[in-house]
């Protein structure tokens, strides 16, 4: 029987060192997401430009709420990837759940915001 029979298990070290790569694909992934999604949801009045006066006032008032949401959701996936940084040395189990959260959050937001629009 060898001598170094411990080297071979995987050190729970080892792994909490690679952590930080699940962070930066969550950044990179989550970012140019949220970048987007923000855009989108920025760029929806331009649907209504020439729809009727009952159809722009539906849109109006399903817009408020919704954009309320679009803000707030995009606030969170980047509180979210934040602490997924965060926890990275600390909890890498936690880094590793909140950096697939990050643009699940994102993702998830966006289908709020086209399900609350009333759309002409």
């Amino acid at each position: 029987m060898p001598d170094n029979v411990t080297d071979d298990a995987p050190d729970s070290t080892d792994s909490a060192r690679h952590t930080w790569v699940a962070s930066l694909i969550s950044t990179v992934v989550t970012l140019p997401l949220a970048f987007f999604a923000l855009v989108y949801s920025m760029l929806s009045p331009m649907t209504c430009d020439s729809c009727s006066e009952a159809d722009a006032d539906r849109f109006d008032a399903s817009f408020g709420p919704a954009w309320t949401v679009s803000c707030c959701g995009l606030l969170l996936a980047l509180v979210i990837l934040v602490a997924s940084w965060v926890f990275t040395r600390r909890r890498p189990p936690t880094a590793i759940g909140l950096a697939v959260a990050a643009p699940a959050t994102v993702f998830f937001t966006w289908v709020a915001f086209m399900t609350l629009i009333n759309w002409p």
